[in-house]
């Protein structure tokens, strides 16, 4: 089968960043489905492993977290799906990525497809969407008011993957008022669109514009890029007791400012459950059909935003470029082989 992969970390302009390969057919077994991949969208966490992340061995990695494709064989433990099921779904990490035309998922993580999207639109939505949905009722626990705070969230970078879909979760599922960050015209138009209440500029201070919309300090405060940078906003607008989450890597992050006010601090890996096949892990499955059925609904709506091509290095290395750049505005998807 074809597959898009790479031998050692690169620059994404080097010629062989990403390379077209042949592998092997797996077989399903156990709880894993085996996938015919359709469409498969373009995360940071492509970008960063490609860069910097040696593979564990000596043979080529395919990479890829995202996807939305047909089950073509089941393993013997299987019960959720069966062959000829519409999927999509965000992979393992330790396990080989969905750029690859047939790829094996545990079918704990996998939801069925939203029947009103096509593959591509539909692909552009799981890892966000776990990502946003964990950080939300499972991390900062949206459901649980913070004494005396305002019933807020303050999500920023409401433009990017997880912040376009954490926005409409959040205006959906959630009675609360939703503040996004956005720096640009065109960003700021996209999270209004979303539902965003308020929607401010991180470029300047946030503080001061959180504060200047006069509803009080927020319970909840979702970072979802460039933490460090903001760091101290955070600290400042946060409500004594209230809960903070963040999914980025900054370099330095220092927690101490946030003792004084007791706000606790959560970090949202959406890997950590198929990672260490945790017993709560079919909670992904899931929360991924919950939200196919609020897509289909008419309730949340896909976050892509460029459809390039087929699944191919060359296009891949588009997407990597595209997201490397930091103002992606939703996600763009590869589709087709």
């Amino acid at each position: 089968m074809r597959a898009v992969a790479y031998n050692s970390p690169q620059p994404i302009t080097a010629e062989t960043s990403l390379i077209d390969i042949e592998l092997p057919m797996p077989e399903a077994r156990g709880h894993d489905l085996l996938v015919e991949i359709k469409a498969v969208s373009v995360n940071p966490a492509d970008v960063k492993i490609r860069a910097h992340v040696a593979p564990p061995t000596d043979e080529p990695r395919v990479l890829g977290w995202d996807a939305a494709g047909i089950v073509k064989a089941v393993g013997a433990d299987v019960t959720l799906f069966k062959p000829g099921d519409q999927v999509f779904y965000s992979g393992a990490l330790a396990r080989s990525g969905t750029n690859a035309e047939f790829h094996l998922v545990d079918e704990r993580i996998v939801g069925a497809k939203p029947k009103s999207l096509d593959f591509a639109a539909a692909a552009a939505l799981p890892l966000t969407t776990i990502t946003a949905y964990e950080a939300l009722f499972d991390r900062l626990k949206v459901q649980d008011p913070v004494s005396g705070a305002a019933r807020s969230i303050l999500i920023i970078g409401g433009a990017g993957g997880v912040g376009s879909i954490a926005i409409q979760i959040a205006r959906v599922l959630t009675d609360l008022t939703v503040i996004a960050t956005a720096s640009r015209r065109e960003t700021q138009d996209w999270v209004k669109d979303l539902g965003a209440h308020h929607v401010i500029d991180h470029s300047s201070p946030i503080a001061p514009q959180v504060a200047a919309l006069g509803i009080g300090a927020p319970g909840f405060i979702f970072s979802t890029t460039n933490t460090d940078l903001h760091i101290s906003d955070i600290v400042e607008v946060i409500a004594p007791q209230g809960r903070f989450a963040l999914i980025d890597n900054p370099k330095t992050l220092d927690v101490v400012p946030f003792m004084r006010k007791s706000a606790s601090i959560h970090w949202e890996l959406m890997f950590t459950r198929p990672l260490f096949e945790t017993p709560d892990m079919i909670e992904q499955h899931r929360l991924l059909n919950r939200i196919s059925e609020l897509v289909d609904a008419g309730k949340i709506r896909t976050t892509l935003s460029e459809t390039i091509g087929p699944i191919n290095a060359a296009n891949l290395k588009k997407a990597h470029a595209m997201v490397e750049t930091g103002r992606m505005k939703g996600k763009a998807v590869l589709a087709g082989f």
